[in-house]
């Protein structure tokens, strides 16, 4: 189980967001891991992208996208869900992440299934609030070091065959954008 290195994020945000497809989430609660595979993500840049949370100015919740690559960016949204992002960027560029918008589970299934309250498998995890309830992502990830063995991780994964290219889902800018991912 190959850890992905720091360098790994240190690209292209977009670029990021489509090498990300195949690879595995790790997440150890206590002594339990549970994972899955990354299938559908999107990509979130500095200047010229206004639906990015980093497109205006460097806030409190915002301020880790203009930090190191392969940290761990959550944020609420809605007043009720999580989001998981990872920090990736060009370092000419100010400011990027990546969004976690769906895996596959694999491992630890019927802990993923408990966390999300017995949805039926197809269901599980198609979205990034489900993702993060499913494998415990709340703010208390936000700044973890990706890159390292710790409760959190992403690891080497297989090569996609195909990767569809669509607009991001929920923005109302920057919709000309084919920065949604998906295996």
């Amino acid at each position: 189980m190959n850890i992905l290195p720091r360098e790994f994020y240190l690209r292209n945000t977009v670029t990021v967001a489509k090498n990300l497809l195949g690879k595995r989430i790790v997440r150890k609660i206590g002594r339990q891991e549970i994972s899955g595979m990354i299938i559908e993500t999107e990509a979130y840049k500095h200047k010229g992208d206004p639906a990015s949370h980093a497109f205006r100015k460097i806030t409190e919740r915002n301020k880790i996208m203009f930090g190191d690559v392969g940290m761990a960016y959550v944020y609420f949204t809605y007043g009720m869900h999580y989001c998981f992002n990872v920090v990736a960027k060009n370092p000419k560029i100010a400011a990027g992440a990546v969004l976690i918008r769906a895996i596959q589970p694999e491992k630890g299934i019927k802990i993923i299934q408990e966390n999300r309250g017995d949805v039926k498998f197809e269901g599980l995890t198609n979205g990034p609030a489900k993702l993060t309830q499913a494998l415990e992502i709340t703010k208390e990830q936000y700044g973890v070091d990706l890159t390292k063995y710790s409760k959190l991780f992403i690891t080497e994964g297989i090569k996609p065959v195909k990767i569809l290219a669509s607009p991001r889902v929920g923005i109302k800018e920057a919709t000309d954008k084919l920065w949604n991912f998906k295996i």
